[in-house]
């Protein structure tokens, strides 16, 4: 099979917008509620679950015929919890400060369901390349989501991006006040749910035409 094969391509493609595991699958929703409150803990937790997903999906892939089916759950969470521990380790030795503020969100990657999901849908019973793919381009397209929530909150929230003030002190002498309800979990929730209803509301009316 061709590295770039059209299979290959739809493994990585489809997660990042016809299949997008938020979206339209609707896992991972929690943590996409607890960390986007402002835009640098949402990259850096979209990219720990990138990278995650996508090298427990080529490890279990690759193992899959030596797993016995009885405890192919348990060898899964075994995959995924030395990754989250390598990857939680690596985040507390290069952006401490980034680290803190995920708190144990880091930690509870591993009972994240995009991960399980494709461990069990994809990776069981494909070869490593494109179960590669496909854990690549469910974590990316989970980051993604998680970017533009976290960008649209920490800009109406807090007036900024990446901690970088955006909105000019003059607006705020004009009498312009920061929306606080962004910064709430609520509003990630009602947000979310709005680009939900404007994903499907567009790839229906795309189907239908």
């Amino acid at each position: 099979m061709a590295l770039f094969s059209k299979q290959n391509k739809e493994a990585f493609l489809n997660p990042l917008n016809l299949d997008n595991p938020i979206l339209v699958q609707v896992l991972g929703i929690c943590s996409a509620l607890a960390v986007t409150s402002q835009l640098k803990p949402a990259i850096v937790m979209g990219l720990a679950v990138t990278v995650i997903t996508a090298f427990s999906n080529f490890i279990v892939s690759c193992i899959r015929n030596t797993i016995p089916n009885r405890i192919r759950i348990i060898i899964q969470l075994v995959v995924v919890a030395a990754l989250v521990t390598i990857v939680s380790q690596v985040l507390k030795a290069v952006a401490y400060d980034v680290s803190v503020q995920l708190s144990v969100y880091v930690g509870l990657i591993i009972t994240n369901c995009i991960l399980m999901g494709r461990l069990e849908a994809f990776a069981m019973s494909n070869k490593p390349w494109p179960s590669f793919l496909d854990g690549l381009g469910n974590g990316l397209g989970y980051a993604l989501i998680l970017i533009v929530v976290g960008a649209f909150r920490e800009f109406f929230g807090r007036g900024s991006l990446l901690g970088i003030q955006i909105i000019p002190d003059g607006f705020y002498q004009m009498g312009y006040i920061n929306n606080g309800m962004m910064t709430m979990p609520a509003m990630a929730l009602i947000l979310i749910g709005c680009v939900i209803w404007v994903h499907r509301a567009y790839f229906y009316k795309e189907e239908n035409k």
